[in-house]
C-alpha cells in the first residue's frame, strides 16, 4: 500500500512555529516569520540540551521555580515537542533539527496502543504525521493507523461520541462524569480521517463524522459559544450535564475550548465537504472575532466571560488575585491557524475577515509582547498562555 503524505503542518501544536509554517501563503521571508524562528532557535537548543537523551520526559511547561515541567509518554502534549522540531527543520533545513525530531518522534512508538484517553491524535499525528513529510517510512503509516484503532476503542455507538476522560468528578465535586466528552476531542478527529484515507476503511471516517455531529448538537449554544464538557449517560446516550473544567463557569466560554471547536470543525469540513460543518466553523469563528470582550490585539482573555454578571463559577474566584485578567496566547495560536485555512473555504467579505484576523493574530503573537525575545524564560517561545486557571495551574505562563 502506498503511503499517503499527510497535509503537512496542519497538525495542532501550541507554538508559533507551527502557525508560521502551517500554510504556504504566509511568506517564510516575512520579517515577523524570521523573527519568530530566530527567537526559537536558541530556546529550542536549550530545551534539547536540558531534556537530554533518555527520550522519556516530554517538556510541557515551565514551573514557578524556572525548571521544566515534564509529562510522560502517555500524556497529551508529548507529540508537540517532536512536531515543533520538525517545523524547525522545515524552515531551516538544518539536519540537527531533523535528527532530534526523528529521535523524539520514534520515542513515542509505544503510544500507538494508548487507550487511556482521547488525545492520541495530539500525541501521534503531530509527531509521526509531520515525520512522513521528510521520512517516507511505511512504518510511520502503520503506527498512525494503529493509533487510530486505539482511538476508536473509546467510541460508543450509543453515545455517538469518543469518550474523552474516564469517570471522574466534575469541578467542585458537584456531580460525577461517567462519559465525559470535551471540545478538545475535535482536534483528534484528523487522525481518523487520515486512517480511512490510507486504509480505504470508512470506519474511522464514519466515527469522526458521528463525533462531530454529536459535538455540534450538544456542545454548542444558540450563539455558537461552546461548553467545554458534556457528560452523557453511557447506557442511554442522554445528555446529563453541560459544564466546564477549565473555563470560568458552566455557562461561560473558555477561550481555548472555542479555539478547539473552530479548528476542529474547519478540519471536518476539509475532510467531508459537508456545508453543515463549514457553517459551524464560521459561526464559532464569528463568535470569537465579534465578541465585545476580545482585546484589540485579538489575543483573548482565558475565558470570554471572566467575572461577568450572570456567570457563576463552581470554584473560589478571587479577581483581586490578578492585576490584569490573564490572556491565553495558546487559544489565539489555535484560532489563527484555523482562520487562515477557513479563509480558503469562503468568499468575499468573510474570506477577507478571516484572513486579516489570522494575520493580525500572528503578528501579535510574533510581537515582543508575546514572543520570548527578551529571554524571559530559557525554553518556551510564547508568553502569556493559561492552561487551567480554576485549578491554579499554568496561569499566564509558558506552554509547549
Amino acid at each position: 500500500m502506498k503511503v499517503q503524505k499527510p497535509n503537512f503542518l496542519k497538525y495542532p501544536s501550541l507554538v508559533v512555529l507551527t502557525l508560521l509554517l502551517s500554510v504556504s501563503w504566509i511568506n517564510k521571508d516575512d520579517d515577523f516569520v524570521k523573527k519568530a524562528f530566530n527567537t526559537a532557535t536558541p530556546l529550542y537548543k536549550n530545551m534539547l540540551e536540558t531534556t537530554g537523551d533518555d527520550f522519556k520526559n516530554y517538556p510541557h511547561s515551565l514551573l514557578s521555580n524556572g525548571k521544566l515541567r515534564y509529562y510522560q509518554i502517555d500524556e497529551w502534549t508529548g507529540g508537540f515537542w517532536p512536531g515543533s522540531l520538525w517545523n524547525m527543520y522545515a524552515y531551516t533545513k538544518d539536519p540537527q533539527w531533523k535528527d532530534a525530531a526523528l529521535k523524539w518522534t520514534n520515542s513515542l512508538e509505544a503510544n500507538q496502543y494508548n487507550t487511556k484517553h482521547h488525545d492520541i491524535g495530539f500525541m501521534m499525528y503531530c509527531s509521526y504525521g509531520n515525520a512522513l513529510k521528510f521520512d517516507n517510512n511505511p512504518k510511520y503509516q502503520q503506527i498512525l493507523v494503529q493509533s487510530a484503532k486505539s482511538l476508536t476503542q473509546r467510541y460508543s455507538p450509543i453515545v455517538g461520541s469518543i469518550q474523552s476522560w474516564n469517570t471522574r468528578k466534575s469541578k467542585g465535586d458537584i456531580n460525577l462524569w461517567e462519559y465525559a466528552v470535551i471540545m478538545d476531542n475535535m482536534m483528534n478527529l484528523e487522525l481518523l480521517f487520515y486512517a480511512s484515507k490510507v486504509t480505504g476503511d470508512p470506519l474511522y471516517k464514519g466515527i469522526a463524522i458521528k463525533h462531530a455531529e454529536k459535538t455540534m448538537q450538544n456542545h454548542l449554544r444558540k450563539d455558537y459559544s461552546s461548553y467545554h464538557v458534556v457528560n452523557y449517560d453511557p447506557k442511554t446516550g442522554k445528555v446529563l450535564h453541560q459544564q466546564t473544567l477549565q473555563g470560568f463557569s458552566d455557562q461561560s466560554t473558555w477561550a481555548r475550548g472555542q479555539a478547539w471547536g473552530i479548528y476542529g470543525f474547519t478540519t471536518v469540513f476539509r475532510e467531508t465537504k459537508q456545508k453543515r460543518f463549514l457553517n459551524t466553523a464560521i459561526k464559532m469563528a464569528d463568535f470569537y472575532l465579534d465578541h465585545p470582550n476580545l482585546p484589540t490585539d485579538k489575543i483573548p482573555y482565558w475565558d470570554f466571560n471572566v467575572g461577568q454578571k450572570g456567570f457563576n463559577p463552581d470554584w473560589n474566584f478571587e479577581p483581586a488575585q490578578f492585576k490584569d485578567t490573564p490572556r491565553d496566547a495558546s487559544a489565539a495560536a489555535i484560532t489563527r491557524s484555523a482562520l487562515l485555512e477557513l479563509s480558503t473555504f469562503v468568499k468575499g467579505s468573510k474570506k477577507q475577515k478571516y484572513y486579516n484576523a489570522a494575520v493580525a493574530m500572528l503578528k501579535s503573537l510574533s510581537s515582543d509582547a508575546y514572543l520570548n525575545t527578551d529571554g524571559e524564560n530559557p525554553y518556551f517561545l510564547l508568553k502569556h498562555s493559561t492552561g487551567n486557571l480554576p485549578s491554579n495551574r499554568e496561569i499566564d505562563g509558558y506552554l509547549l
